[in-house]
């Protein structure tokens, strides 16, 4: 396992000097001040003449420079922030926001699938062993009665039986929770909707790690919460950020990946998970547990939902873990929100997916969900060794059952005219942009080990990433060399 923690608290600390930004405004007729300078500070980041991580002026040095009023920036720079463009640190200052993006995608829009060893997207091995399994399970629902799950369109939460699987299945995680308390979701991402949506209201600040899913990252522009990315090291989250932003007040909840975070690959120890278990109590913090990878974990780690029931929302999935094709997973709710829960699934979706249940519950019940998940155990240990075998110390941070690795740019490359040399060579990778929820992450790009790709293309990407890595830049990117 190879390891690397981001900078220390005490540097991330240390700001930058604002930039120098003084936009000339042009008010047109009707539009109020605030509003015209949002509308010059959105078309500024838009062009990248303010780039991600950028921090702004001041509220009153702005107004200054500008001969506008405080109240004027303050109401301008809080609407940006809204429609997803900023991002407010307590205490440290207002920075650029980057926006979610498929980069990457869009550079392979020119080629055929077929020839593309795509390293961007994660998602779990898919072997013989899936292909056969699936196989399987669809002739067994075909030749018997699927009166049970074809035919109801209640209950909202799940049918009875497979809630009851799903506590089987939870228990494997550390999570004990009654059925009543249990949602069967179309995977993770739906789980962390309706969590949030339960108990979130625009404007509200939701904590997370500095780099983290994007899903959360796009979730905060469509419910209007105020997203901010926390310090982490190599367990996740540092406790005493997390303390600090909690202690400084308006905090609503806390969303985190504690095992095998994307795209980091960190794993949260028992210890680290009881410390934030005790602050989010502490505050009244309501804590999203991401979960969807924990079953690749064998250690034996404590759910943070379980030691803070009233205030912790669990959330888990099939999809990474044991078929990228079964989208369905487990929401387990405070006993006080499963009736909401339950109301806002009805009017999103109605329910989840009964046939989609129906294979996840038998798989669990005949031992095939387990035997699938060994099989990715044993599939990202042998890649994980490949990748470090191939690019050594360009790996930052991994973990040896992660389906990601996160790897650092060399400092004659920027990130994105290294990505696009990349998808020069059919190869896609993603930047960091997509994950950047707070500052003093470092940069980097995501590589995925996952997927249909054999071993000799596994190899053949990661060498491709390897010799691009020790090689200086084309000509019209030699600007950022450092």
């Amino acid at each position: 396992m190879r390891r690397e923690a981001n900078p220390p608290i005490r540097d991330i600390l240390t700001v930058a000097k604002p930039v120098v930004w003084r936009p000339v405004l042009a008010k047109q007729k009707g539009e109020t001040k605030h509003a015209a300078l949002t509308e010059r500070l959105i078309a500024d980041i838009d062009a990248g003449v303010l780039k991600p991580m950028d921090r702004l002026p001041t509220h009153r040095d702005l107004a200054r420079d500008l001969g506008l009023s405080v109240q004027t920036v303050s109401l301008s720079y809080k609407e940006a922030e809204r429609l997803g463009y900023l991002s407010g640190e307590i205490g440290r200052g207002t920075f650029v926001k980057a926006r979610v993006t498929d980069r990457a995608g869009r550079m392979m829009l020119d080629h055929s699938a077929n020839e593309v060893l795509d390293l961007s997207i994660i998602r779990g091995v898919y072997l013989d062993a899936h292909e056969s399994a699936s196989r399987d399970i669809l002739r067994e629902l075909s030749d018997g009665d699927n009166a049970e799950f074809m035919r109801p369109c209640r209950p909202i939460a799940g049918l009875d039986r497979h809630r009851e699987t799903a506590r089987t299945w939870l228990r494997t995680l550390n999570v004990d929770a009654n059925a009543e308390r249990i949602l069967v979701t179309n995977g993770a991402a739906h789980g962390i909707f309706l969590a949030l949506s339960c108990i979130i209201r625009s404007g509200d600040v939701v904590l997370c790690e500095n780099l983290t899913d994007h899903g959360i990252i796009g979730l905060s522009n469509v419910l209007g919460f105020s997203l901010k990315g926390l310090p982490t090291d190599d367990e996740g989250i540092v406790p005493d950020a997390l303390s600090a932003a909690c202690a400084a007040g308006g905090v609503r909840a806390l969303v985190l990946i504690p095992t095998l975070n994307n795209p980091t690959g960190h794993v949260a120890g028992a210890e680290r998970r009881r410390e934030i278990a005790a602050i989010a109590e502490r505050y009244g913090v309501f804590v999203v547990e991401d979960e969807v990878y924990r079953p690749m974990i064998e250690e034996d780690l404590p759910s943070i939902t379980d030691m803070i029931p009233d205030l912790g929302f669990f959330v888990t999935s099939f999809t990474k873990a044991v078929l990228t094709g079964v989208r369905v997973g487990y929401l387990v709710v405070p006993r006080a929100y499963s009736i909401r829960a339950a109301s806002i699934l009805r009017v999103t979706s109605w329910s989840g997916t009964y046939l989609s249940g129906e294979i996840a519950t038998r798989w669990v019940e005949n031992g095939t969900a387990k035997r699938l998940v060994e099989i990715q155990r044993e599939e990202a240990r042998k890649r994980q060794q490949v990748a470090m075998d191939i690019l050594g110390d360009h790996v930052a941070s991994s973990h040896p059952l992660s389906l990601c690795a996160w790897l650092r740019v060399p400092p004659h490359w920027t990130e994105e005219s290294l990505v696009r040399s990349l998808a020069n060579q059919n190869v896609a990778v993603t930047p960091s942009e997509p994950f950047i929820a707070g500052p003093g992450h470092g940069g980097g790009i995501r590589i995925c080990l996952g997927g249909r790709l054999n071993d000799a293309s596994l190899v053949k990407a990661l060498t491709t990433v390897r010799q691009a890595f020790e090689q200086l830049p084309p000509v019209y990117d030699i600007g950022s060399i450092g």
